[in-house]
C-alpha cells in the first residue's frame, strides 16, 4: 500500500485524476478528501513513481508521507 499527500482538493479534482489513476496496472485507489493532507491511498502493483507520474499528468502532485 502506498500513501501520498496530494493537492487534490475536491470531487472535481478526483474526477480529473481518475483516468490516469484508473490506468495504473492492477491497482485500486482512493483519496481521503476529509483528511487535511488529502491522502491518496493506492493498493496493487503500481509503483510510487508511476503514481506520482499519473498525478502529474493530470496536473496534481503527490508527496511521500
Amino acid at each position: 500500500m502506498i500513501k501520498l499527500k496530494t493537492n487534490i482538493k475536491c470531487g472535481a479534482c478526483v474526477a480529473t485524476v481518475s483516468p490516469q489513476l484508473d490506468a495504473l496496472p492492477d491497482s485500486k485507489w482512493e483519496v481521503d478528501l476529509n483528511h487535511p493532507d488529502r491522502i491518496l491511498t493506492v493498493e496493487g502493483a503500481a509503483s510510487e513513481t508511476e503514481i506520482k507520474a499519473a498525478l502529474e499528468t493530470a496536473g496534481y502532485q503527490g508527496e511521500s508521507i
